[in-house]
């Protein structure tokens, strides 16, 4: 994974100092190879250590090997841009458009993956194979991504239980059991309600996985298990384009697990069979 991509990826998480580096080294790439440690840490207005313990936080020895690094990753291409798409289509006057918001989208995807390892992903799908329920609640617009992943595990043969309203979800959560698992949608982790709804779980000895952005919020602190998503972007626009797309990648990963299980495959393709004939009519 390229330096720039893990900075992003982490830059939720990091301190107020950290951050400014971050900033500085995501905004400042091209320019690196003028600044040394010491001019960066002016530049910033801290201290020269802060340059350098940034640079060992992120695995490298010191800062000249990060800059090393970056400067490799450049060189490859990753940090290309939506150049090459726009000249695949001259004609098209939003190809330049398109085509850097799907670097964006792919920017995210990748910084999402690199928070979320195949061990993590493969714990939470054996969570849902030993679940004789799953829970599922989004509120807002999360509850949008809650209900479309509710859906792909029932057509996976899945006991999933869709909620949106945390005033009765206390009632659902009643009839949940020791191996049961609630997934928690809340893209910044602040509804005090969600976190009492997976204080309560866990109570019941459930399993509470939560999908949150990356970064420090305190509806993490009632998971056993967390699935993380980080898209930044300047815009207010884009930004959340970006998240639903790195969110969408993630889960559709979680079903891709579930159905190598042939038992779960088989049974998506006999419910696809079923619904189809009503959609025809």
């Amino acid at each position: 994974m390229s330096p720039l991509l893990r900075i992003r990826a982490e830059r939720d998480s990091m301190s107020a100092i950290e951050r400014r580096i971050a900033d500085f080294l995501l905004d400042n790439a091209q320019l690196l190879r003028d600044y040394s440690s010491q001019q960066l840490a002016d530049a910033l207005g801290i201290s020269q250590s802060s340059v350098v313990k940034f640079s060992q936080k992120l695995g490298f020895k010191g800062y000249p090997d990060l800059k090393f690094s970056i400067g490799e990753s450049l060189a490859r291409g990753d940090g290309a841009e939506s150049g090459d798409v726009a000249a695949d289509h001259p004609d098209d006057p939003h190809a330049a458009l398109a085509g850097e918001l799907w670097h964006a989208k792919a920017r995210a995807e990748a910084e999402t993956r690199s928070l979320n390892p195949p061990e993590k992903i493969d714990a939470i799908a054996n969570a849902i194979r030993g679940a004789d329920k799953v829970f599922v609640i989004g509120l807002g617009r999360d509850g949008i991504h809650a209900r479309a992943f509710a859906m792909q595990l029932s057509l996976l043969g899945v006991l999933a239980i869709y909620h949106f309203d945390p005033v009765m979800m206390p009632a659902g959560v009643s009839s949940a059991g020791a191996g049961d698992v609630l997934f928690v949608f809340s893209e910044h982790g602040r509804q005090a309600s969600l976190c009492r709804i997976g204080q309560l779980f866990r109570e019941r000895h459930g399993t509470v996985v939560t999908i949150t952005r990356h970064s420090a919020n305190p509806l993490r602190a009632h998971a056993n298990l967390s699935l993380l998503v980080s898209a930044h972007d300047e815009r207010t626009q884009v930004e959340p384009m970006l998240y639903q797309a790195a969110l969408q990648q993630l889960l559709d990963l979680v079903g891709l697990v579930l159905c190598e299980d042939r038992g779960r495959l088989d049974q998506l393709e006999t419910n696809l069979e079923r619904i189809q004939p009503m959609l025809d009519t």
